[in-house]
Parts: structure tokens; sequence; C-alpha cells
């Protein structure tokens, strides 16, 4: 897979993959607090339906947790607003959410996400970025590159 060129589906398939395993990450607690109460244990017939099952997704794999930090370092090549809105979509975040949060139109905001996936792709791939491209310009050199 090291052979095959980085198109930013392949970004965004990624920097998803990283949200999903910060959201199942254990939550930090602090320390010091203990209770020296026992655990209560109830019956079945006291405890039942008063509370919703709560399933919770294993812990992620050490692999997936070091993919998750090379794709959040990606972020750091980007510009605050682009890095802002390639985070929210790789949450699941709707368009309008997104829109809301950053204040920009939905076409806008749009442009912006995909001239950041290509940014890193162009990138990750060993090019340089040049800096006389608009960003239309280096979007559609990202797809000509990638077909």
């Amino acid at each position: 897979m090291a052979d095959t060129p980085w198109t930013p589906s392949r970004v965004e398939t990624h920097l998803t993959e990283a949200a999903d395993v910060l959201a199942r990450l254990p939550e930090t607690r602090m320390r010091g607090f203990i209770s020296v109460w026992p655990p209560t244990v109830r019956e079945f017939w006291e405890s039942f339906g008063w509370q919703e099952a709560v399933l919770k997704r294993p812990p992620p794999s050490a692999g997936a947790i070091d993919r998750m930090d090379a794709a959040l370092r990606w972020l750091l090549w980007l510009d605050t607003a682009d890095a802002r809105i390639v985070w929210l979509r790789a949450c699941g975040r709707p368009w309008k959410e997104v829109c809301w949060t950053v204040g920009l139109a939905r076409a806008a905001a749009h442009q912006h996400w995909l001239f950041a996936l290509c940014v890193i792709a162009w990138k990750l791939n060993g090019n340089p970025v040049p800096r006389h491209m608009s960003k239309r310009d280096l979007i559609a050199a990202t797809r000509a590159a990638k077909s």
C-alpha cells in the first residue's frame, strides 16, 4: 500500500479513522479519589429496566493509534480554518454545522475542505505544494494525477 499514491479520498478515509480512534480512547480520570464503600449489589428484579444498557466499543489497537497520530500531524500542514473544516468533517459533522462553526457558505466550506485534502495528498506524495497555483488549479492537478 506504500506504493499507492495518496488521493483526497484516501486522506479522508485515514482522517475519519483517526477521529473514530480518538473517540474510542478511554477517557482520562483524576487520580487519588476513591471510595471505601463496597459496590452495591442489586438483585435482578431491583435493577432491571432502570437504566439503558450502554454498549462500549472496544479500545483501538496500537496500530490504529499510530495511524491516528500520523494523521493528526497532517492537520499541521493546513491553515487553521481549513484544518478545522477537515476535522469537523472527519468527526462526521454535517455540512450545516460545519458552515455555522466556521462562518462560511456551503460551497466555500466544501472548496476549503477539498483543497485541504488535496494539499495533504500532494505533500504525502512527496510533492511540494506550488505557491503559484490557485485552489481550483491544485484540485484539478490532484484529480489529473490520480487518473
